[in-house]
């Protein structure tokens, strides 16, 4: 199987709603990187709804979409997160987290209908989004000296490749964000030329 080197996210905030016998969902979804920011973003729409009963949500982070989290707050298990979770798999999504507001209209929804109001809330907040493909990108260092400047170059140049930065001092220095896809072409490029070091730094 053919690593796949591309993932779904969605670029800035959106938010979805959804009603029924009285109880309101709303949803907020947010693009996330890591599980630092959760604390502080359910910390935000908790002072924003303080009269609202429940704050459920889902988190799906990393490009390889295995990290994910839910949250079902004292809804029946089952009947939250895990609906919001399941809109972001079919979706998916991921380096994302949809948190679900519920106001409670005084009529039990029963568990189909806990499960259709925070999957569809989450789907709304999710449609109002703007939804973009991201490649996964390996950074390399490569360190060379001037005398292979323009072979280095030339190979920047042939696969487009994005400079994150760059020094030119004794030696030459540059860290470059490289598509998974053609890395070992490309890394296998430097290394042909005499004197260049290419070494791993991280993904993104």
């Amino acid at each position: 199987m053919l690593f796949d080197d591309t993932y779904k996210t969605i670029v800035t905030d959106s938010e979805g709603t959804f009603s029924d016998r009285g109880s309101k969902f709303i949803a907020y979804a947010y693009p996330l990187n890591s599980e630092e920011p959760i604390k502080l973003l359910l910390g935000s729409i908790r002072s924003k709804h303080p009269k609202a009963r429940h704050f459920c949500w889902a988190m799906r982070i990393s490009s390889d979409r295995s990290n994910f989290r839910l949250q079902d707050d004292g809804e029946p298990s089952g009947t939250a997160g895990r609906p919001i979770l399941n809109t972001l798999l079919s979706a998916d999504l991921t380096n994302i987290i949809v948190i679900v507001v519920r106001y409670f209209g005084g009529t039990l929804l029963g568990v189909p209908g806990l499960i259709n109001a925070y999957k569809t809330a989450a789907l709304d907040a999710i449609s109002n989004s703007e939804i973009v493909t991201m490649t996964v990108n390996d950074v390399y260092e490569i360190s060379f000296g001037y005398l292979v400047m323009n072979d280095v170059m030339r190979i920047i140049k042939d696969h487009e490749l994005v400079v994150v930065s760059q020094v030119f001092d004794t030696e030459c220095c540059i860290q470059l964000s490289i598509r998974k896809s053609i890395l070992n072409i490309v890394v296998g490029k430097f290394e042909k030329i005499k004197g260049v070091i290419a070494k791993y730094m991280h993904t993104v």
